[in-house]
This record gives C-alpha cells, sequence and structure tokens, in this order.
C-alpha cells in the first residue's frame, strides 16, 4: 500500500502561492505526491454525503468535528499540500492555524470521491500514502465508483497498514482513536 513519494517538482512555498491566487479565482489546488492537482468542484451529492458525515461523527463523538476542506501540510516532511473532504479533530484544533494547517491532531481523514478521470490515482494511491506519511491514524475514503467505504488505518513506514472495504449499506468499524462504527446505509442514496 505504500507509494514513495517523489521530491517535489517546486518548492511548497511556490505552490502556496499559485494556490492563493487560484483561490481567489475559485480554483482549489493540492500539491500531493509532488504532484501539482486541481481539486474537483463538488457536487450536490457530494456536498449531501460530507454533510451527513459531520452529522454522524458529530453524535458519536461531540467532542470532535469534522472540518470540511480544510488545507493540511501532507507526505514526506510535510512538504505537501492536501484538501480532504473531512478532516476530523478536536473542536479548536485549527485556531489559529493558516491556510495550510498541522494535520498533528487530525484523527481521520475522509475523502469522497467525484466523477472526474483523476480520482483512482489521487485518491487511492497518492493521498493514502500523503496521509500515512503525516502520520493521520484513520483515512476514510467513500468510494461513490465502487459503492465502497474503505478504511485505511495504522499508518507505519510512509503506509497504512490494514484496509477494510464495506459495501455501501454495511456497517464499518472506524478503528482506534476515531473509534465508532459507521452506519453506511444513508451513503447508498448519493451515489450514481
Amino acid at each position: 500500500m505504500t507509494v514513495t513519494e517523489p521530491r517535489p517538482q517546486m518548492p511548497t512555498e511556490a505552490f502556496e502561492a499559485i494556490a492563493a491566487a487560484a483561490e481567489r479565482e475559485g480554483v482549489r489546488l493540492e500539491f500531493v505526491g509532488g504532484r501539482l492537482g486541481v481539486r474537483a468542484a463538488p457536487d450536490g451529492d457530494h456536498s449531501e454525503a460530507v454533510r451527513w458525515l459531520t452529522r454522524y461523527c458529530v453524535r458519536h463523538r461531540p467532542d470532535l468535528w469534522l472540518y470540511a476542506q480544510r488545507g493540511l501540510r501532507v507526505g514526506t516532511c510535510r512538504t505537501g499540500r492536501a484538501r480532504p473532504a473531512g478532516a476530523l479533530a478536536a473542536s479548536g484544533t485549527f485556531a489559529g492555524q493558516g491556510e495550510w494547517a498541522d494535520p498533528g491532531q487530525v484523527l481521520m481523514v475522509v475523502e469522497v470521491t467525484s466523477y472526474d478521470g483523476d480520482t483512482d490515482r489521487r485518491l487511492r494511491e497518492e493521498k493514502p500514502s500523503a496521509y500515512a506519511q503525516a502520520g493521520i491514524p484513520v483515512y476514510l475514503l467513500i468510494d461513490r465508483c465502487a459503492r465502497e467505504a474503505l478504511v485505511y488505518s495504522a499508518p507505519e513506514s510512509g503506509g497504512y497498514t490494514r484496509l477494510l472495504r464495506r459495501r455501501l449499506g454495511k456497517p464499518v468499524e472506524l478503528p482506534a482513536p476515531v473509534g465508532f462504527s459507521l452506519d453506511t446505509g444513508a451513503l447508498k442514496g448519493w451515489v450514481r
């Protein structure tokens, strides 16, 4: 499951300047695995899935919040920049931090697939590696194409050592430090 992260093609500072200019024009960029990527605009079903997941997480862990589209420093030496659909952390974790936050207090990142051609490489290969390298304990991927929930956990040596797959509609355990079962039934309503 480990993907070796190449050296960045450009300095991180240069990416941040480009990303800030693009953001003013409504374009969200990421820099994962040394590659510049455009974050696809979420469709309505993607937004509803994230909204529902936020409510579900807060109901089961009221001490936490699922922060949407939070910029995180990820990858080797935190040189990458990613905007997961959600970052689960204690309320107040990101107070005082800039656009690209340290992921040290993030318990889980959530991604929900889009129907673009770049989803496979970014969400199934590059991001698991970057999130594991950043030490994020759990990566939840809601794969709307395959109609599955994938739970990556136990980061070690730059990759996740555990992967649990469940069809949407089946419950899936989110391991510690998240520590609750996710009923994925409602998510079936937001896939094509």
